[in-house]
Order: C-alpha cells, then structure tokens, then sequence
C-alpha cells in the first residue's frame, strides 16, 4: 500500500508517441532497429514486450534512450517507491529503472552484462556507481577498472562503452534527464 503502481509498465504508447512525433512508418523504425514491423506494432499496441536490449534498438531508431522511452511511458510522482525485483537475477543482463515517470533525473540498475561494444553518449551528466561486482568503463580514451563502491562521473556529451568485468555485477547509473538541457555547448 503507497506504492504508485503494482501493473507491469507498457511502454506501447510512449513508442508510438515518439515514431508519430518524428513522422516514421513502423517500416522505417524497423529498418532502423532490425526488428520486424509486426513485433514493433505488437510493441505499440502493449500486445508484447520488448525485452531491453529490443527496447534499446527501437530507441536508437527512434533517436532517443530506453530511460526516456520508460519515462514517457509512465507518469510522474512526487512521492514514488520502486520495489526490489523479488525473483532472483537470471544469466540474461537486466535493467531496472529506479526512477519512474519524467523527472528531472533518471536512475537505472543493471545487472549482469550487456552489450559491452555498445557506445553510449548522453547529452548531460552522468554518474556510474559499482553497488555490487566490477566493471570497466571506457571513456575518452582511457579504460577505468571500477570495484565495488566505486563510482565514475562523466559530463555530458562523453562517448563511452562499459562492460562488466565479473558475474552478478551491479552498476546504478544516474543521470540529468534528457528532456532537461544542461549541456552547454563545448567545443571540441
């Protein structure tokens, strides 16, 4: 009781919001994200779920972030608890967002790997906090081994990739959200 939400979240409607927004057929987000045209309209219309690397794909079509896509798909509280995942993490990556709704910030844990050749560069700013394993970060050309406790800061607008470096690491990432713009504009 005083939770926000018990029901699973569909983020359906954010995905089709977004491809109307940008004007694009389920055909070219398709084409885009590799997926096929009746997964992403089963996506839309909450008939299916994307998994969170699928949901990473049609983000990158789509020119925007899961985080944001999860965001838009639920509204804001003031007041929110996100409850821990009681079933016991599986050998697939997996990624839990903290922070429901469109705030101004976002938090996600993930667990396992992922896609470690996977590039990341958000707009704003970002911290990574290692709660549990390690993990590497690759960032402006340099690769920082990152324990249990540690934590790596990253101003917006840096490329980086991170992997994890043993089993059941755990990586929480905060970050400025992307609606916001504090990125002023640095030459490079």
């Amino acid at each position: 009781m005083g939770d926000h939400k018990e029901q699973p979240l569909r983020v359906g409607a954010a995905v089709r919001r977004r491809r109307r927004a940008l004007e694009l057929t389920l055909a070219v987000v398709a084409e885009r994200s590799g997926l096929s045209v009746p997964f992403l309209s089963q996506v839309e219309n909450d008939r299916a779920r994307p998994s969170q690397t699928s949901l990473e794909k049609v983000a990158d079509a789509l020119r925007t972030t899961a985080v944001e896509l999860l965001a838009a798909a639920d509204p804001a509280c003031s007041v929110d608890v996100v409850r821990a995942d009681p079933t016991e993490p599986g050998p697939q990556p997996q990624v839990r967002s903290l922070v429901r709704g469109h705030h101004q910030m976002h938090a996600s844990e993930f667990t396992g790997d992922h896609e470690a050749g996977r590039e990341f560069q958000y707009r704003n700013d970002q911290l990574m906090y290692v709660a549990d394993g390690a993990a590497e970060i690759e960032a402006e050309g340099r690769a920082y081994r990152l324990g249990r406790g540690d934590t790596l800061y990253l101003t917006g607008g840096v490329r980086h990739r991170w992997r994890a470096t043993v089993p059941d690491t755990r990586v929480l990432v905060v970050a400025v959200a992307e609606h916001i713009e504090a990125l002023r504009d640095r030459r490079r």
